[in-house]
């Protein structure tokens, strides 16, 4: 496989239209939307824009929060985002702070200055999808910054004893809970990935031990599984944070779980075997199609490469080829099609057979993959295949590709061409196989096929003029079942080698 290939399998992005849905209909943006405009006539706010009680008050009215306990918090929270995104602007009033100030009876009294609705806010109307997530980006940072931020209530009372801030004391390093928090996301991003389907969801306790348990571990020990478990419940508080500006989708630990791990120690309860229904009440996560595009925004910006399915729709066939092989089947045929839609089926046909020829170590993945985006090509493309019929490299599988139509006036290929053809075949699944980490199985089946089909098959087969012909014959010796089988393969790689050589 080419060095240059991504590192990171693509990912399929809802459309911006659909994205910018999402990001106004996540609760947390919603309502800092929503008190942005009930900011219309000017609300007065303290220092740093925060509301005062009256207005928090009217701001918990208007959300229809009134009835709810949380409703405070959930107004402050829309609020500030509000201010951090330029939902909402500040202007400050220095004199009539210093005025009010006097008369306060309180830091919640005291008015710094009126916030009115910003520049930003008529973006989510009259903006672009694009303008929209913008902003959403935006406030879903500041979510992230709150989400790894230390417990408030223990700063608080340390400063209440009249103590100096120590982050050692409550437990906390800024550095490693971001990146802790990054580490679960990127694993989110690959599973989502990787996932057939990507709305599952994964159990908490999977995902911590992803980033605590060494991989050469078989067994870990108390202290892994301690960690682990704290893990869990760092977590835990992180995504009850980040599920409302739409980054996930979360399913809280049970609450009956969090008292049974206080009560008999984290590290016994996280040993024990989890039953099938036990699994949910661990936490469940996922992120969300808003979540994947913001975790490969933030990836992006850091110089990972992390593809999209579509993103090669406007390239050569040339790299559309070098990057298939890389790609899980179900996205290497989404990418396939939006390549072979911007183009008329004649002309895409050309070029991929052009870019499918070549004797180099990767030749035979091109035309494995070249082979794949033609078949989702329709008859249109039919001229371009019979320019091929007489090329060594591409002979073999314009014919495939036009028997499998039904096409008349094929003409039989050569034994020779056969030949090519085969050894050219079992190149390239050798290497798909190995780029995808994937059993011998399959393999062993095509290469018992392939000689069962062919009497005296090695007897020929070493004469093949391919680059890797030694190489698929050495393959197929080890992968044969049959002894005997196995062994003539062998004998055939050293004929082939020494021909090559010679």
């Amino acid at each position: 496989m080419s060095a240059d290939r991504p590192t990171l399998p693509p990912v399929r992005l809802h459309s911006d239209a659909e994205l910018a849905r999402d990001a106004l209909s996540a609760p947390l943006f919603a309502r800092a939307a929503q008190l942005a405009r009930w900011a219309e006539p000017g609300v007065p706010v303290g220092v740093g824009g925060e509301l005062l009680q009256e207005q928090l008050a009217g701001a918990v009215d208007h959300l229809g929060l009134a009835g709810d306990e949380d409703g405070a918090g959930y107004a402050a929270e829309a609020w500030q985002l509000a201010v951090d995104t330029g939902l909402v602007e500040i202007e400050e009033d220095e004199e009539n702070a210093a005025a009010d100030g006097e008369d306060a009876e309180g830091p919640g009294d005291a008015v710094a200055g009126t916030a009115t609705p910003g520049e930003e806010l008529s973006l989510l109307t009259s903006g672009s999808p694009q303008d929209i997530l913008d902003i959403w980006l935006g406030g879903m940072e500041t979510v992230l910054a709150d989400a790894v931020a230390p417990d408030l209530s223990d700063i608080a009372d340390q400063l209440a004893e009249g103590g100096e801030l120590d982050l050692d004391a409550i437990d906390w390093n800024p550095e490693e809970e971001a990146e802790l928090l990054d580490g679960i996301l990127g694993n989110l991003y690959l599973l989502t990935a990787l996932n057939e389907d990507p709305e599952q969801a994964v159990p908490l306790p999977a995902l911590a031990a992803s980033m605590i348990v060494p991989d050469d571990m078989d067994e870990p020990t108390d202290d892994i599984l301690e960690e682990v478990s704290e893990a869990m419940m760092r977590l835990d508080d992180q995504f009850r944070v980040l599920e409302p500006i739409g980054l996930v989708a979360y399913r809280p630990v049970d609450e009956a779980l969090i008292e049974e791990l206080d009560e008999n120690g984290a590290t016994t309860r996280a040993a024990e075997p989890l039953e099938d229904e036990d699994v949910s009440r661990y936490g469940m996560v996922r992120l969300t199609p808003l979540g994947v595009y913001a975790v490969r925004a933030r990836m992006l910006d850091a110089g990972v490469d992390a593809p999209a399915v579509g993103d090669l729709t406007d390239k050569g066939a040339d790299v559309l080829l070098d990057a298939l092989p890389g790609y899980p089947e179900p996205l290497a045929q989404a990418e396939s099609e939006q390549w072979l839609a911007a183009r008329t089926p004649v002309d895409a046909a050309r070029d991929l057979l052009s870019a499918a020829r070549g004797d180099d170590e990767d030749g035979p993945l091109r035309r494995l993959a070249c082979q794949q985006t033609l078949s989702l090509a329709g008859p249109e493309a039919e001229p371009a295949l019979r320019e091929v019929l007489d090329d060594r490299q591409l002979g073999g599988l314009a014919r495939v590709w036009l028997a499998e139509r039904g096409a008349t006036a094929v003409p039989e290929p050569s034994q020779d061409m056969i030949f090519w053809l085969t050894v050219d075949t079992i190149a390239a699944q050798l290497g798909a196989a190995e780029a995808a980490d994937e059993s011998a199985d399959e393999l062993r089946a095509l290469v018992e096929g392939l000689v069962g089909r062919h009497n005296g098959f090695f007897e020929t087969a070493w004469r093949v003029d391919h680059p890797a012909t030694a190489d698929v014959l050495e393959a197929m010796g080890r992968l044969h079942p049959d002894k005997k089988t196995a062994k003539e393969a062998r004998k055939a790689a050293f004929k082939a080698r020494s021909r090559q050589k010679g």
